[in-house]
């Protein structure tokens, strides 16, 4: 398939509620408004393209950016390429998903989330906290550094009260996921997770809300879920 044959069926699969939602949320034009059910059975007949998802990054249109990231090859990814495609990433959805599950695949996760945390653009540092969550989330802990993710449980107590919009949820949700993926780290988390309490975060008018850490994370607890990985980040 070709990029152009790509986006005439999500053309086709778009739906104008869905369009509404996503735009509610962030997006902009263009987009289709096309499901994520809908995407994935596109992603049956392309499988992982690496050149292919690069060229759907590059429309700028909003479904096609979130199927290159469902599609794209971590390992071909480069630094250089990660870092394009977060300066690209306008919205939480690309910017919290889309770009985070392909660099914490990658072998540069750590490096670039760690890279990322420190940027003044918001939605790159909520980038760089999600890709170091969902880092957490697929990698074994022998393979983490569990003093260093110590030591950034211990920046979102002193920063989150401080940090922007969607960096307070990308944070929020960074201890939710040490707490539930890293055995060693669950109850460090547990504890900051009742240190910066319910985050208040601006979710534009909608009715999400954000998960209050301490909660989602005894969920996990009860269902004797710690520690158990993810086979991968994206979803």
């Amino acid at each position: 398939m070709t990029a152009k044959e790509i986006l005439d069926q999500l053309k086709e699969y778009g739906d104008e509620r869905t369009k509404k939602t996503l735009m509610t949320h962030g997006a902009r034009e263009p987009l289709f408004g096309v499901k994520v059910a809908d995407l994935k059975k596109i992603l049956k007949q392309t499988k992982k393209n690496h050149e292919l998802s690069l060229e759907l990054y590059d429309t700028g249109n909003s479904d096609a950016m979130y199927l290159a990231g469902l599609m794209a090859d971590e390992k071909q990814m480069t630094k250089e390429l990660l870092t394009d495609w977060v300066e690209k990433a306008y919205w939480s959805y690309l910017s919290e998903y889309t770009v985070p599950w392909v660099a914490a695949e990658s072998e540069f996760g750590l490096e670039l989330g760690l890279s990322w945390i420190e940027s003044d653009e918001e939605s790159i540092a909520s980038s760089g906290w999600a890709t170091l969550a969902y880092f957490s989330a697929v990698n074994e802990d022998e393979h983490l550094d569990i003093e260093l993710y110590t030591k950034l449980l211990d920046r979102v107590v002193d920063d989150i009260g401080h940090a922007k919009n969607r960096v307070k949820y990308a944070m929020n949700d960074f201890v939710i996921s040490v707490g539930s993926y890293v055995k060693d780290l669950t109850s460090k988390a547990t504890g900051v997770a009742e240190k910066i309490g319910v985050v208040e975060v601006d979710m534009n008018g909608t009715a999400c809300k954000v998960p209050f850490a301490k909660d989602y994370i005894q969920k996990v607890i009860d269902k004797q879920r710690v520690g158990i990985k993810r086979k991968t980040a994206r979803c």
